[in-house]
């Protein structure tokens, strides 16, 4: 490298846009450039996209580094999923999830760090991730009643909202959910409407939400014809829903209908009931719940439950960031939709 080339190369560097740069260029002051680049909300409409413009323009880019010494921002979100890892990968449910925090926070300049909270290992990494100050803010994925996970969370004292209820701390703990309980009876009526009469139900978890206000809806409807024999427990996988409707058709041979908690145990039950020889729907209706691209894979294709877990998604993210910007905030409940296919 020439002389001449590092010349060039140190003028460049000392050339590196400033915010004064963006401020000069955008024709507002330094301290609107700040509350644009730090998210904040009392910038006007034109202001903002004078300084956004603006900073394409000169090619600013923000020193993570120095705004963290001002702020105590890290810029960074903890998407902590408490369920085993080869979850992650089996659940699509997930991966929404995912995708739309990623690109919702990515709007406001922040990144999304994923932690597996399945076991206690894993549950003492994100305590210890935590209590070391790398992240603003904590988005709580799949969280059962009474993980010990929670009690590190609110000593940490980090900002934390849940996409769909905590049970037990629905007063602690913000969160945006679909209406579990409602969707299940919509799917519950349904099946009933369409002469049913020996319906069972595959739970989720019970300690989750989406486990308990499932089985809510499904017996609020059908009140003593829910007997016990009629409901089995999974945990939301293909082999829990597969293993759920043998023991169904073993325990109630008759049964001519099942709401099933998820699309991916409902995946599993239509797999037990094709082993069986029972035919979907004549023999046996299948209702799902999520209404996931599972439920259009699988034959025949599922009615189910459509879960809007994309604008869940959004709205939980939403409720973080005004818990960091210390706005007030409400949970947030999303209608669901009864989608009707082949299965029922």
């Amino acid at each position: 490298m020439t002389l001449r080339h590092k010349g060039e190369l140190s003028n460049l560097a000392r050339k590196r846009p400033t915010i004064h740069d963006v401020a000069d260029a955008a024709g507002v002051s330094r301290g609107t450039v700040s509350r644009v680049l730090n998210g904040k909300s009392n910038v006007s409409l034109s202001a903002e996209t004078a300084v956004r413009r603006a900073v394409a323009e000169t090619g600013y880019v923000v020193n993570r580094a120095a705004r963290s010494l001002v702020t105590s921002r890290t810029g960074s979100i903890v998407m902590v999923l408490s369920e085993p890892q080869e979850r992650l990968f089996e659940d699509p449910n997930f991966s929404v999830l995912m995708r739309v925090a990623t690109n919702q926070l990515a709007e406001r300049d922040m990144s999304l760090v994923l932690m597996i909270a399945g076991d206690d290992r894993g549950r003492d990494r994100v305590a210890r991730y935590l209590r070391g100050g790398h992240a603003d803010g904590a988005l709580l994925v799949s969280t059962h009643a009474g993980d010990p996970l929670l009690d590190e969370i609110e000593r940490s004292g980090i900002p934390a909202v849940a996409c769909g209820a905590v049970l037990g701390r629905e007063s602690v703990i913000p969160y945006a959910a679909a209406d579990d309980r409602g969707g299940a009876r919509a799917m519950t009526e349904y099946l009933v409407n369409q002469g049913r009469r020996k319906i069972g139900m595959i739970t989720g978890p019970l300690d989750t939400p989406g486990g308990a206000l499932r089985l809510e809806g499904f017996t609020g409807v059908l009140g003593r014809k829910a007997a016990k024999q009629l409901v089995v427990h999974g945990d939301y996988t293909q082999a829990a829903g597969e293993a759920a409707m043998r023991r169904l058709l073993e325990a109630v041979p008759d049964i001519d209908a099942v709401f099933v908690a998820s699309d991916l145990m409902a995946a599993g039950a239509l797999q037990a009931l094709h082993a069986a020889g029972r035919r979907v729907p004549d023999d046996v209706a299948v209702g799902g719940f999520d209404d996931s691209v599972i439920a259009s894979a699988t034959r025949p294709a599922l009615t189910t439950v459509r879960h809007p877990l994309d604008k869940v998604a959004e709205e939980t993210v939403r409720l973080l960031i005004d818990l960091l910007d210390e706005r007030e905030v409400e949970p947030v409940i999303l209608p669901t939709e009864l989608v009707v296919r082949d299965s029922a």
